[in-house]
């Protein structure tokens, strides 16, 4: 059975095909042209004019349409997922918090279930794990009960738990994380600055033992400072002055104001910089003043919803996002200025770069895994393609 995709703008995303034909079979994008070869094909979706994108790919988020992916159980996982699918994305990377080991491995079997039972949702690729081993510094929205020294019987035990483990987000400046980030890259995870309050004599050797991508960019990151009189660079200059290593960003507009947005893409090349959602189960939601338990139900800090971000409840820093993938292309066309296509690139090829998948996804070819979003001039979300299969429209 063959699908078609007619009457779009296909962005590939490096390039604009317009009245573009997309033919799909057994999953796989076969041709992508722009002529009328929708008779092959045994289904016809016609796109009305909108764009026609690579599905985003979000690679750092912790919950969507109410629930958390730390809830327990698959039901919450499956919830949060289809939530994001609905906006655009058709592959998730579901990310941990800091929370007592027992709470981490129920999520890591929990995870296996639901990956196991996904029919109607998203393309779950993995896991990300976001600490324990972090800078109690620079602990950000993280419950400092669960902050821990690297302990190498403990991280091999989290690993040879489970095999969806593929990036884990590491404060590089512990002792024990060098080789940690070692042992990690043999066996195919990626290890991810984030949270750290390192310095570059710290972050250098870091980024060639596999610490090759920094957790967002500007969040829970260290900055120049001077040590004895002397000026040090801490994790964000670092990251400008590593020009192969890649950054993601918290595309909301409130984490990172304009004119941050618009210095880091001045600062680093398009493809070294991933938009992520990093969002909290209240994704999407548009309310004010709201208390809740953070990140998951039996741990945690309260947190107001407010200015479309959340805060600890005291207002001192922010707790997560509540955005989405769309929304993330629609702040770095409108408030970063940033075109289309590159901005779909950063919701796309990149953060299937950074995944080490951009061979199966995150563009438009021949090939690839057929994974469509299509949405229109203002990013809102039409129809949504998983391995040639529509799941959403509207």
């Amino acid at each position: 059975m063959k699908t078609a995709i007619i009457n779009g703008s296909i962005l590939t995303p490096f390039t604009e095909i317009e009245h573009g034909t997309i033919l799909i079979e057994d999953g796989k994008i076969i041709d992508i042209n722009t002529e009328n070869s929708h008779h092959l094909a045994d289904t016809i979706i016609d796109a009305q004019g909108c764009y026609v994108s690579p599905g985003f790919i979000d690679i750092h988020v912790h919950g969507g349409g109410g629930a958390d992916f730390m809830d327990g159980g698959k039901e919450a996982i499956l919830k949060a997922a289809r939530f994001h699918m609905e906006h655009g994305t058709t592959s998730i990377v579901p990310t941990t918090v800091c929370s007592p080991y027992e709470e981490l491995f129920d999520f890591l079997d929990a995870f296996r279930n639901a990956k196991f039972s996904n029919i109607d949702g998203p393309n779950l690729l993995g896991i990300h794990l976001e600490g324990p081993f972090l800078s109690m510094k620079e602990k950000g929205g993280m419950d400092p009960r669960y902050v821990y020294p690297i302990d190498p019987n403990r991280y091999l035990e989290i690993i040879d738990r489970s095999e969806d483990i593929i990036r884990w987000t590491i404060a590089p400046e512990l002792p024990g994380a060098i080789e940690l980030g070692d042992e990690l890259v043999r066996r195919g995870i990626l290890p991810s600055i984030g949270h750290s309050d390192a310095i570059y004599q710290e972050i250098l050797p870091a980024f060639e033992h596999g610490y090759i991508h920094l957790t967002h960019l500007y969040s829970a990151c260290s900055m120049l400072r001077r040590i004895n009189a002397f000026r040090y660079l801490g994790v964000i200059e670092s990251a400008y002055l590593i020009n192969e290593m890649s950054v993601e960003i918290i595309a909301d507009g409130v984490h990172l104001p304009e004119e941050l947005l618009k210095l880091i893409c001045k600062c680093k090349p398009w493809d070294k910089i991933t938009l992520i959602t990093d969002a909290l189960r209240w994704a999407g939601w548009e309310m004010d003043g709201s208390a809740e338990p953070l990140l998951n139900r039996n741990n945690g800090f309260e947190v107001i919803i407010e200015d479309g971000v959340a805060k600890l409840a005291d207002r001192s820093v922010f707790a997560g996002s509540i955005c989405t993938t769309d929304r993330c292309v629609r702040t770095m066309t409108t408030l970063a200025e940033v075109p289309l296509l590159n901005a779909v690139q950063m919701m796309t090829y990149n953060p299937a770069k950074v995944l080490s998948i951009s061979d199966k996804k995150g563009s438009l070819e021949v090939g690839k895994d057929a994974d469509v979003c299509i949405f229109d001039k203002d990013i809102a979300i039409k129809m949504v393609i998983v391995g040639g299969i529509l799941k959403y429209s509207t």
